[in-house]
């Protein structure tokens, strides 16, 4: 005898349906249901997917170069790779959160941003602020399960309200009076001394004065005011250079780079530690948890190999073939935020993306470029695919924001749908 027949279940369904129908359950998950499609229409998930997908083999790349900590009882590799799981967790929300966001209602008191981008930082002089590898450049909240990276957070803000600042300059200035370049050039100026005199980071300040150079190109600043500014840089840093007024070792990082065979024991050990790594992977690399540098427990291997140096683990693993796919995920992620330019409704949503845009390449082409040994050790990290919560989560906000421009050009009866 068949106890259960289709009849019979559809007619138990439908009972319990209306059972919670009259507590208004149901609504309550129709609604919730809804609300999603419509969180999802509104957001770019082309960029999302790109992003998760990144996202995805970068703790896949995490995993095997952590895996040579595991010691004992100790589970390290499971650790890090949960932290940036929960990092990607928490940055999924936020894409959709900034997805939802027009910036530009928050920028009537921009003022405001600005005292937030130097409070946040000046935390790193309190006693919540850590030091690693010289830098104090981290905040350890007790119980928090990640350490937060000031730096990180401030570059979304600091990119909105200067997109905001340069386009105002654009629509009433068009970009060639002194005093278009001086106050966004000031700006960006203060972020890298602020963030150095506090944190001793120059790589992480070097990144807002990229995000400004490339606002200004695009926003179309005139190519005299480049030309000066470049060679106004290079005469300073060549006299400081001669007068040796520049800390040694920043005059080491870049002498290495024009002679690699300068102190390979020592300002150039982690850049040739790092080539052996890549040549040793040939086209297909050793496999996945296989390499000699990246599994290897020895202090004299490639350091630093899931953060700084994860190109490298990933050559050595994975060949060549694995480090293209790295470089054609990082372009699509950022070919999408420069398509977003292109449809933005207001010149300062179209700088926005240009900023993340600027970001994303520069950050990308100097770690992969200090671990082809052509770029100076900086300490940036590699976009999606190195370890660190701070970065992960301020990454896809960063990829919310640009989604929410691609968003507000669409018309509103379309949003709707």
């Amino acid at each position: 005898m068949r106890w259960f027949t289709d009849a019979a279940v559809c007619d138990t369904l439908s009972y319990i349906i209306e059972q919670y129908a009259e507590d208004g359950a149901v609504t309550t998950f129709d609604r919730l249901l809804r609300s999603a499609r419509d969180l999802m229409k509104k957001s770019d998930l082309v960029l999302l997917g790109l992003c998760l997908l990144a996202t995805a083999y970068g703790l896949v790349l995490i995993a095997s170069s952590s895996h040579f900590l595991n010691k004992g009882g100790d589970n390290i590799m499971l650790n890090r790779v949960l932290t940036q799981g929960m990092g990607a967790a928490v940055g999924v929300v936020a894409f959709f959160i900034f997805s939802q966001i027009d910036m530009e209602h928050f920028l009537e008191k921009w003022w405001l941003f600005l005292i937030f981008d130097l409070a946040f930082i000046a935390l790193l002089l309190t006693p919540l602020g850590v030091a690693r590898n010289g830098n104090r450049a981290w905040l350890h909240i007790p119980h928090f399960p990640m350490d937060i990276q000031p730096a990180e957070v401030v570059k979304l803000t600091y990119t909105v309200l200067l997109a905001r600042q340069i386009a105002w300059f654009r629509e009433n200035r068009q970009m060639r009076g002194l005093g278009s370049l001086l106050w966004p050039a000031a700006h960006a100026g203060l972020m890298f001394v602020w963030i150095f005199k506090i944190s001793s980071d120059a790589g992480s300040g070097l990144v807002y004065l990229m995000i400004y150079a490339g606002m200004a190109l695009a926003a179309g600043l005139a190519w005299y005011w480049f030309a000066l500014g470049i060679g106004g840089m290079t005469l300073g840093i060549g006299v400081l250079v001669v007068f040796e007024k520049l800390p040694s070792y920043w005059v080491n990082r870049f002498h290495v780079i024009f002679d690699h065979s300068y102190d390979p024991s020592g300002v150039g050990w982690q850049q040739t530690r790092g080539m052996l790594a890549l040549g040793s992977g040939g086209l297909f690399g050793q496999g996945l948890f296989q390499g000699i540098q990246t599994q290897s427990p020895a202090s004299e291997s490639l350091p630093y190999r899931n953060t700084d140096f994860i190109f490298c683990a990933c050559g050595e693993e994975l060949g060549m073939v694995g480090c293209l796919l790295i470089i054609l995920l990082e372009l699509a992620i950022v070919y999408r935020c420069l398509q977003t330019v292109r449809v933005a409704k207001s010149s300062a949503d179209a700088l926005i993306c240009v900023g993340v845009a600027t970001m994303l390449i520069f950050q990308t082409v100097e770690n992969i470029g200090m671990c082809l040994f052509v770029m100076p050790v900086i300490g940036l990290t590699l976009p999606f695919f190195s370890y660190g919560g701070s970065s992960i989560v301020t990454l896809f906000a960063a990829m919310g924001i640009v989604s929410g421009v691609r968003n507000r050009t669409l018309p509103d009866w379309l949003r709707k749908t």
